[in-house]
């Protein structure tokens, strides 16, 4: 193995365990600050970036997850009332969900918080690293981007 395979590697390991601590830090914080989870974070993020609600098999599309992940975390939005499902005119199997206004607001208090400790969490990056390292990752998700579409 080479230097550079093996520097890499190591990258990708770091960048794995790294990973898996924001994730749990966050998980955290949506649980202790607004009794949810990132899953339930994640569904309302997709759908605030789609005000005209999406059919749930593009939001399973968007999430990269499968629809059964998704119709569960849906129903306890409803529930909650920060969603809403509607029928798709001409498609008896098909439904549409979107943000209630309250599900807006909810959403808009947990994203500037989200924010906030995505911040704290990367204080101790530079903005230049912090651009350098997106690049860098934008450019390997590219590449695999670029083969999925070749197969």
């Amino acid at each position: 193995m080479s230097t550079i395979s093996k520097d890499r590697l190591r990258l990708w390991l770091r960048l794995l365990k790294a990973t898996r601590s924001v994730e749990s830090a966050l998980r955290e914080n949506l649980r202790q600050e607004f009794q949810t989870t990132l899953p339930r974070f994640d569904v309302m993020a997709a759908l605030s970036q789609h005000g005209q609600g999406l059919k749930m098999s593009e939001l399973s599309n968007v999430l990269k997850v499968s629809n059964g992940n998704v119709t569960g975390i849906v129903e306890r939005l409803v529930e909650d009332g920060h969603v809403l499902r509607e029928k798709v005119p001409g498609d008896r199997r098909a439904s549409r969900v979107r943000l209630t206004p309250e599900g807006e607001a909810e959403f808009a208090r947990q994203a500037a918080a989200h924010e906030d400790w995505i911040d704290e969490i990367f204080a101790a990056v530079t903005p230049e690293a912090a651009l350098g390292l997106s690049e860098a990752l934008d450019a390997v998700a590219r590449r695999l981007d670029n083969k999925e579409n070749m197969q």
